[in-house]
C-alpha cells in the first residue's frame, strides 16, 4: 500500500522533525522516512531514550537527536531558536500523552491540552518560516465529542482524563484547519495535514488515570489492537502522499480502525469554523506565539 516503506519516493534530501519519535508510531514513522532516504531529528523529551531509538534507524537516510519538551514553552523556544537558517521539509506534531491523571505542565496549563495541543501550537507557530512542504499533526478517532471548552481549557470546573484527552484531540483538528486557511490566506505553498493511527499498541495506553482502565487497555493491546508500525501508515502517508490541503488521513476500514491510509470524517465539531479560529486566538495569548506571516 502507498504507506508502506517499501514503495516511499525517494526521500533524499528531505528533512524531518518527528516530535515524541522514540517510540510508538513516532519511531516508526521515523524509520520509514529513513528507509526512504530521508533526514529525521528525533525531537524527544529524553536525549538518552532518543539516541537508543535513533540507533535502530538503520536505513539510506540519516538521524539526529535534539530536546524537546512540549510541556515546557521555554524548551519549545529554545528547541525552535536552534534552528538558525535550516530548512524542515516536514514538521511532524505526534508527541502526546493520553488520560493521564490531573497535573499541570510548567507553565500551567493542564497537562493534555498543554502537552498535545498547545505545545504544537507554539512549536508550529516557530518553526514556520523554515517549513517548506508541510505540517501533519497526529490527533485521533477518540477526538469525537463535545466541542473544546473555550472557556476553560484547563477543565478547571471537573477534570476527567477521558474528556481531557478528546479536548486535545479535538484542538489538534481545530488547530490544522485554522493552520490551512491561513497559510492560504498568506499565499503560502505549505499545507497542513491530520492522520490518525487507528487503534495501535503503544505504551501510550499504560498510564490512564484510573488503574482498572489501564487493564483494560492492556487487554485492548493485546487483543483489537494492530501494530505501532500500522499505526504509523497513515503519518507516513500525510507526510508523503499528494493530497487536498487539510486533509485529515487515518485507516479507511471498519471503524476507521484497521484497512490502507486514507481519507476519514471529522466530527461536526472538528468542522466549526468560528471555533477554530478562537482556539487559535485563545492559544496565541496563552503561549505568547502567532503565525509568522
Amino acid at each position: 500500500m502507498a504507506s508502506d516503506r517499501t514503495d516511499l519516493p525517494d526521500l533524499t534530501g528531505a528533512s524531518y522533525v518527528v516530535t515524541g519519535a522514540n517510540s510508538g508510531i513516532g519511531l516508526e514513522a521515523a524509520r520509514k522516512l529513513v528507509d526512504a532516504g530521508g533526514h529525521v531529528v528525533l525531537a524527544v523529551r529524553d536525549p538518552a531514550r532518543g539516541e537508543a531509538a535513533a540507533a535502530t534507524l538503520t536505513g539510506r537516510g540519516s538521524t539526529e537527536v535534539a530536546e524537546l519538551d512540549l510541556a515546557d514553552l521555554s524548551s519549545v523556544r529554545r528547541f525552535a531558536a536552534s534552528w538558525a537558517d535550516r530548512e524542515i521539509t516536514t514538521l511532524v506534531n505526534n508527541a502526546g500523552i493520553m488520560m493521564v491523571s490531573e497535573g499541570r505542565t510548567v507553565d500551567g496549563f493542564e497537562r493534555q491540552i498543554g502537552t498535545n495541543h498547545l505545545g504544537h501550537f507554539a512549536l508550529t507557530n516557530l518553526l514556520l518560516p523554515h517549513v517548506t512542504d508541510r505540517v501533519v499533526t497526529v490527533s485521533s478517532g477518540l477526538h469525537h465529542g463535545p466541542q473544546v471548552d473555550l472557556e476553560d481549557l484547563d477543565l478547571t470546573r471537573g477534570y476527567r482524563p477521558t474528556r481531557a484527552y478528546q479536548q486535545s484531540k479535538l484542538a489538534n483538528l481545530l488547530f490544522t484547519s485554522e493552520l490551512q486557511r491561513r497559510l492560504t490566506a498568506a499565499g503560502r505553498d505549505v499545507v497542513a495535514h491530520a492522520c490518525h493511527p487507528g487503534y495501535s499498541a503503544t505504551n501510550l495506553q499504560s498510564h490512564h488515570a484510573n488503574p482498572l482502565m489501564n487493564k483494560l487497555m492492556w487487554i485492548g493491546n493485546k487483543v483489537v489492537a494492530t501494530s505501532a508500525e500500522f499505526g504509523a501508515r497513515p503519518t507516513v502517508h500525510a507526510v508523503t502522499a499528494d493530497l487536498p490541503p487539510d486533509s485529515y488521513i487515518g485507516p479507511t476500514g471498519f471503524q476507521g480502525l484497521r484497512g490502507a491510509p486514507g481519507p476519514n470524517p471529522r466530527s461536526a465539531q472538528a468542522r466549526d469554523a468560528d471555533a477554530a479560529r478562537r482556539l487559535w486566538e485563545v492559544s496565541e495569548e496563552r503561549t505568547g506565539t502567532s503565525f509568522p506571516w
